[in-house]
């Protein structure tokens, strides 16, 4: 099936799909992104894909935080099968994990954020020796009680659930990863725990763009981000082949646009290519949102976190990396500078959306983030038309689309 067949099987108009790829092509051609993959996929498969700039169809892109549902859907084999329980306490599992007042956190806190060490250190080569591990469970001390309240944790909490992986399967974390969800659903182009002769097929991360000044973000009437780990420094960090080797539980896989779709296809509907990974019971278990009340600090929002996944919800999905027409139960999870993955009961579809360029201005990605993916979620609008559209044109942070 030639692939304007599949755009109309899957009821996207391909004046939107075409819509959606200007605007994608668009920071290329101005030179602020060097090079873009991007996907859209339905019932198990990829209906159409674009590629700009340096990238070319089987580029792989690291997707940083993008990650956090990989390694979550990994923990959700063993949780649905009973080897690993969301309501235990984690130091129950992890002895040396019980100091300082850790000993009370539950499994299913760390997935939330609400765990209480959001910005606790850890190397990435210091994965490779056990030893190191259990002195930083150790060391580790909590920023407020478990539970309390919400806070993102860029990789701290997906370390701890890489290690309850271990040692729940046996496995090292990087194999459990590949045998469990990789392997059984036929995505040869993504990786955790990057193997040396694929190197060659990633493209480097390279950082673009002027910074956001306080005045930008005053104009806008929005907070300063805090600083946090996510530093230019450790995000040249996954250039280097030693530590796409790890597999960074909370930012190091590698993918092309199109295997990150055809993933999240595979968290619509419990697995792809003849392989049933997770019943739909556990998936509308792990797509309930546990924070309750609980609101991101930086923006005043509700968290809405699943288990390791973030739902679309109500108003606010744009802050939270959704497009104004996505569904409230849309799921995914971004990734640092700008990758965007998400999934949409509503429609069908998923969509990725990956790059090398690194934005420094998070107001500018923002923008670029929401317009994107309201464009690709508008593109089976007659699907979900009974969704309101906002009527401003905005995208959520002041700019027009």
């Amino acid at each position: 099936m030639q692939q304007h067949e599949r755009v109309r099987a899957a009821g996207i108009d391909p004046e939107r799909l075409e819509a959606l790829w200007r605007r994608a092509r668009r920071e290329v051609d101005e030179g602020l992104l060097p090079a873009v993959q991007l996907a859209i996929a339905h019932k198990g498969a990829v209906v159409a894909s674009a590629v700009f700039g340096a990238a070319t169809a089987t580029s792989l892109v690291s997707v940083f935080s993008a990650t956090k549902a990989l390694t979550a859907a990994t923990a959700w084999r063993l949780l649905e099968d009973g080897r690993l329980d969301e309501t235990a306490r984690v130091a129950d599992l992890i002895p040396e994990f019980g100091t300082h007042g850790k000993d009370v956190m539950t499994v299913e806190q760390l997935f939330t954020h609400t765990a209480g060490f959001p910005h606790a250190p850890f190397r990435p080569l210091d994965w490779l020796d056990p030893d190191r591990r259990r002195a930083r469970w150790q060391q580790w001390r909590l920023a407020w009680p478990p539970g309390s309240r919400y806070e993102y944790h860029p990789t701290a909490s997906m370390w701890v659930i890489a290690e309850l992986i271990e040692r729940v399967s046996g496995r090292p974390f990087g194999d459990v990863v590949r045998a469990e969800v990789i392997e059984p659903l036929g995505l040869s182009n993504l990786f955790l725990g990057l193997p040396g002769e694929a190197n060659a097929r990633v493209l480097d991360c390279m950082p673009v763009g002027a910074a956001a000044t306080a005045d930008d973000y005053a104009r806008l009437g929005l907070p300063e981000p805090p600083v946090t780990e996510v530093t230019e420094e450790a995000i040249l960090n996954f250039n280097r082949p030693e530590i796409r080797a790890v597999g960074v539980p909370g930012g190091g896989a590698v993918a092309t646009a199109e295997d990150l779709a055809l993933f999240w296809q595979a968290l619509l509907h419990g697995g792809r290519a003849g392989r049933r990974l997770w019943s739909d019971a556990w998936l509308t278990r792990a797509r309930r949102v546990r924070t309750g009340t609980l609101t991101d600090p930086v923006y005043g929002v509700a968290a809405n976190r699943g288990l390791g996944i973030v739902i679309a919800g109500d108003a606010s999905r744009t802050v939270r990396g959704f497009g104004h027409g996505n569904s409230p139960g849309a799921m995914g999870h971004n990734g640092a500078g700008g990758q965007i993955a998400w999934a949409d009961p509503a429609s069908g579809i998923s969509f990725a959306y990956v790059t090398s360029g690194h934005d420094r201005n998070p107001i500018r990605e923002a923008r670029r983030t929401v317009a994107l993916a309201s464009l690709a979620a508008d593109l089976t609008a007659s699907l979900t038309a009974d969704l309101a559209k906002p009527g401003s044109g905005q995208d959520g942070f002041g700019a027009v689309r």
